[in-house]
């Protein structure tokens, strides 16, 4: 049992070690080290009888397609969720969710679509048929129809809703490079816009997107076409209109499958001829507008039109050189209507970035008793990261925190403690040194693995004159004396002025104020500890005040911070710099706290 231990130990410590490099992001997406072979990932049915073998209780690997999240990968994964909602805010998005696990029959549509065999669905313990979502739209539909009246069709919602969220999703499905079994997956829709405008937004979103993770229009394209366009051309070789969504989903296998295939999947599914498939897939092959509309024989048809239109508007926009026809996107579910697009690696590295497209028959579809427009686009997490590797756009995220606050000796690990709290309430975050250190050297250590700015060291000497010893540690030479301060105690709120900049290295005012009274009742100041108390400012003059004080108290919550604030609840947030942050601060407070101040 001591040799089945130690090596299952040794397993795991090798696992720490490789997934704990700096950059890397869970089971290769954000592989700094990059040649893990992703295939050997995949059978989990021999890992886990190898780990039996090796005298393993359990299987080290998460199951086979899907990742773990150490807190190093969940920086990178934070960073790119808030660049998704980023650009979604910038473009008056709102966010949303919905349960991961759904009714199975939203899914369960009948064009050959392959999601409908990827599902991870079962039968739960009261019946009910349900799996875990493949994708977010049929749930938004759910919703928006959970908003409409019924009987007449009546929104409740304004329209247009223009909504986003960041949902997991899951898919049975063979896992390679930027594709595994479960993925998150940024969406943005908008319901209600019949013209091609919610199309030019959200393209102009994923162009936005790429701008701000480091991608331009030289590493990445929009591949865009319509199905409008398309249902046009297929019209007129004799598809009927009940086979067109199943017709679009062969087509959309031509990259997959060749030419060749599709040909004889439209005649053995749909009843094609030869000749009429042929001339379908010469259409689909071609590379401009103008020549798709030549081959296909549909000329300067309402849908050309449109699509031309939205080229031209993109160009106003100022991200047309990130669009390019291909005839050949029609996307794999069967749902769209319009205008379809997907995003790619100019390079050909990588599969489809992103991809989306206007779906306006879906709620129909649901029981809508009107057909209500809808466009939107989905984004895969696990491709981007992807990309951001090839690309060579890594960000930095190393762990960081603002402050360490070490105890000189067991008896000082109280002051210390105050120390931290009075700080978390100026908001900074702070990492308090589990262990006395005497010796600086301890502190300065631990303070460097940890990624901490700035020390701040409770000794006694310090202590009984209501001080405390910081040192920044990133911010100035190794000789500068700037880079230490004794603070008093009740000054710590406003402890970057000492320093003159802040803890990212933004100068700040020179200055500060002293005070005795403690920050917040619920923290004590050592006896020693004395200062004037500030007078409070007349009606009127409250923003020139809190410019140099936290509180109408002085550096103390009072009875006029409490009053004030239930004043300016009723009329709203102030706009003026001083009295918002002092506002946003003084409701962080319960109402408890806050009627206890004297």
């Amino acid at each position: 049992h001591l040799g089945s231990s130690l090596l299952a130990h040794r397993r795991l410590h090798l696992r720490v070690l490789v997934q704990s490099c700096p950059g890397t992001w869970a089971n290769g997406s954000f592989a700094a080290m990059g040649k893990k072979d992703d295939k050997a990932k995949q059978d989990s049915g021999k890992k886990d009888e190898k780990d039996k073998k090796a005298g393993a209780v359990i299987s080290l690997d998460p199951p086979s397609g899907t990742r773990d999240f150490f807190p190093w990968d969940m920086r990178q994964q934070r960073w790119l969720f808030n660049k998704f909602r980023e650009v979604a805010s910038l473009y008056g998005f709102q966010e949303y969710d919905a349960p991961v696990l759904e009714h199975e029959e939203l899914y369960k549509r009948k064009a050959g679509e392959e999601i409908t065999q990827q599902m991870y669905n079962f039968t739960d313990k009261e019946g009910a048929q349900v799996t875990l979502r493949p994708e977010m739209t049929p749930s938004l539909a759910r919703m928006v129809l959970s908003l409409m009246r019924a009987e007449t069709g009546q929104m409740a919602a304004q329209l247009p809703l223009k909504w986003f969220s960041i949902p997991q999703c899951w898919r049975f499905e063979t896992t390679q490079r930027g594709r595994k079994r479960e993925h998150y997956q940024w969406n943005m829709d908008i319901v209600g816009v019949d013209g091609i405008a919610a199309e030019i937004e959200l393209l102009s979103a994923i162009c936005t997107f790429f701008e701000s993770i480091g991608i331009t229009s030289q590493d990445v394209g929009l591949k865009v076409n319509s199905r409008k366009v398309l249902g046009a051309v297929l019209k007129k070789a004799g598809v009927p209109d009940d086979r067109f969504a199943e017709t679009c989903v062969i087509i959309d296998k031509q990259d997959k499958i060749g030419a060749e295939e599709v040909r004889k999947e439209m005649t053995s599914k749909v009843g094609l001829s030869e000749e009429v498939g042929k001339r379908i897939t010469d259409a689909t092959a071609a590379k401009t507008l103008e020549e798709f509309a030549e081959l296909a024989g549909v000329g300067e048809s309402p849908e050309v039109i449109e699509l031309r239109k939205l080229f031209d508007l993109a160009k106003d926009y100022g991200y047309g050189d990130w669009l390019q026809f291909d005839a050949s996107v029609v996307r794999g579910l069967a749902y769209y209507t319009g205008v379809v697009f997907e995003g790619f690696d100019r390079k050909g590295i990588l599969r489809a970035i992103c991809g989306g497209g206007r779906y306006d028959r879906l709620l129909s579809l649901y029981g809508s008793p009107v057909q209500i427009s809808c466009v939107g686009f989905g984004f895969g997490d696990c491709v981007v990261a992807e990309l951001l590797k090839e690309k060579n756009v890594q960000p930095d995220l190393p762990q960081t925190v603002e402050y360490v606050v070490a105890a000189y000796n067991e008896d000082m690990r109280g002051p210390a403690l105050s120390v931290a709290r009075r700080l978390r309430l100026a908001g900074k975050s702070v990492d308090v040194l589990s262990d006395p250190a005497k010796q600086v050297k301890k502190a300065f250590n631990y303070a460097d693995r940890v990624g901490a700015v700035r020390v701040a060291f409770v000794a006694p000497g310090e202590w009984e004159k209501g001080m405390v010893r910081i040192k920044d540690l990133r911010n100035f030479g190794q000789d500068a004396p700037e880079k230490e301060k004794d603070v008093a105690l009740d000054d710590l709120m406003n402890v970057d002025n000492h320093f003159g900049i802040t803890i990212d290295g933004k100068p700040v005012g020179q200055g500060t104020a002293s005070a005795a009274a403690p920050i917040t009742p619920a923290v004590a100041k050592p006896a020693s500890a004395s200062a004037t108390k500030p007078t409070a400012p007349a009606a009127g003059k409250e923003e020139d005040f809190l410019t140099n004080y936290p509180y109408l108290g002085g550096f103390a919550p009072s009875r006029a911070d409490a009053e004030l604030f239930e004043r300016l609840r009723k009329t709203g947030r102030p706009e003026t710099p001083a009295l918002g942050r002092w506002f946003d601060h003084v409701g962080s407070f319960t109402v408890s706290q806050r009627k206890a101040w004297c």
